[in-house]
């Protein structure tokens, strides 16, 4: 059992990482997170001993909140927190297909999470969403949209999943 104290580092620490890697990307210094999280540098490592580490508790707590937030959004809105959460963290697809084995359940853990979710979220839109759509390709079709295009900018990747979403539409 974590101490309530820790439990409460552990978070502000999630927290502040989840604001810097949006902002700073993941090589931002740790002094930085430590900062905004209100702790040293020393609890940011007892708590997360290696980088991977902090960057796998935070990709996994941004996709628990995601799988659990199509629960109330609707596709549209769940998809802009998708989006939000693929196209935000400078870093975070480079550190992933970096070879490094921390990372290696996470493609697991993102769709095993994330699919069921989506597949609810797309059950409950019926029959306003084509049959055939199914959740995992979807999930993998918006990751790609959501690679960076030269000279594009975030503008651009929103206008290309509404497309994507506007061809999922039963007409």
């Amino acid at each position: 059992m974590v101490r309530a104290d820790a439990q409460r580092n552990m978070d502000a620490l999630l927290t502040a990482a989840m604001t810097v890697f949006t902002t700073s990307g993941v090589d931002a210094p740790a002094k930085e997170i430590a900062d905004l999280a209100g702790v040293g540098v020393g609890t940011l490592y007892r708590h997360f001993p290696q980088r991977s580490d902090l960057i796998v508790a935070v990709l996994r707590h941004e996709i628990d909140a995601l799988a659990f937030q199509a629960t109330t959004l609707s596709v549209a809105e769940w998809f802009a927190a998708y989006v939000e959460l693929l196209a935000t963290k400078p870093g975070f697809a480079a550190a992933l297909h970096s070879g490094d084995s921390a990372y290696e359940a996470l493609p697991g853990y993102f769709h095993e999470r994330l699919a069921p979710a989506l597949q609810s979220l797309l059950d409950r839109a019926a029959p306003s969403v084509r049959p055939d759509v199914d959740a995992g390709d979807l999930l993998y079709a918006v990751a790609l949209l959501c690679q960076p295009v030269a000279a594009k900018g975030r503008a651009y990747t929103d206008r290309m999943v509404g497309v994507l979403l506007d061809g999922i539409r039963e007409t």
